[in-house]
């Protein structure tokens, strides 16, 4: 762990009732799956995030699913407290409700234009109301198709005055001015006494920078990749920590929770962290006991 995780941490473990602790779905919470609609949590993460609820400040999913939709099929109503961003930001659900703008006449022109474009490669088109989501995981060759399927996309989304963001094997098409950093940013006004994000792809960098943003104006953060396979380096790199996929999550929430376990001081590290040994941060030798071995 890095010694500014180290610090977050520690924060958390503090204060812990004026924390904020966001996690993303997919790849985080749930494992990665061919078909968004069969995307459910892993074994324990409903549980993990019932115990831990009642004694952080905020718990909250920011994702780029519809909110209504990954709390439906999460079953993330059973979460007491929970808030969910979704569509990165652009809507924010509580036990309370859902609150939803109107799509941007964009969507609309786009949802039109995009099936046509996706029929050569057999690529999937999801359908987020306000987002629209172009899907090649299921082709013969997804990573060829998401290249060839690119740059007409990112025209479409140019001409209509909408973004284009890749992710894996995914190319999403929504609003401008949003993403997981503006999200998590608006979680943490007031300033939070911590900060704990988790994440697994390309999109979660933004919230990485959020992270950075409050640790500079004061607030201790703690910033978790998800790994797996498929996991961006670049994500890995910048993460203070790295655990094993959902099943790591969990663990890791767990080890939130009052009276767990408190690091190993002496175990070693063996989080993988790429680049350049002399760029990177120096990591401490605490292993908190949701650690990946071996990654």
């Amino acid at each position: 762990m890095t010694p500014a995780g180290e610090a977050g941490l520690a924060a958390l473990r503090a204060d812990p009732g004026r924390t904020v602790v966001a996690l993303d779905y997919d790849g985080t919470l749930a494992p990665i799956v061919d078909r968004p609609s069969e995307a459910v949590p892993a074994v324990g993460v409903i549980r993990a995030l019932q115990a831990l609820a009642p004694h952080v400040g905020t718990l909250a999913l920011v994702t780029g699913r519809p909110a209504d939709i990954v709390v439906e099929l999460g079953h993330l109503g059973e979460v007491p407290g929970l808030v969910v961003l979704g569509q990165y930001g652009l809507q924010r659900w509580t036990s309370a409700g859902l609150d939803s703008p109107t799509p941007l006449a964009g969507i609309t022109a786009a949802r039109r234009a995009l099936p046509p474009m996706l029929t050569e490669e057999c690529a999937q088109l999801e359908d987020k109301h306000l987002a629209l989501v172009v899907h090649t995981r299921t082709c013969k060759d997804p990573a060829g198709a998401l290249a060839r399927l690119e740059p007409a996309v990112r025209q479409l989304g140019d001409r209509l005055g909408l973004e284009v963001h890749p992710g894996r094997f995914v190319l999403e098409v929504r609003p401008p001015g949003f993403d997981k950093r503006g999200a998590l940013l608006s979680l943490c006004d007031p300033a939070p006494s911590a900060v704990l994000f988790a994440g697994d792809d390309v999109g979660d960098l933004s919230a990485y920078d959020a992270v950075d943003e409050l640790r500079a104006a004061g607030v201790p953060g703690l910033t978790i990749c998800s790994d797996s396979a498929e996991a961006p380096p670049e994500l890995r790199d910048r993460a203070d920590l790295v655990v094993d996929g959902p099943e790591g999550i969990v663990a890791m929430l767990e080890g939130l929770l009052p009276g767990s376990s408190a690091p190993d001081a002496t175990a070693p590290n063996t989080v993988i962290h790429g680049g350049d040994e002399a760029d990177r941060p120096r990591r401490s030798t605490r292993k908190p006991p949701w650690i990946k071995e071996g990654g």
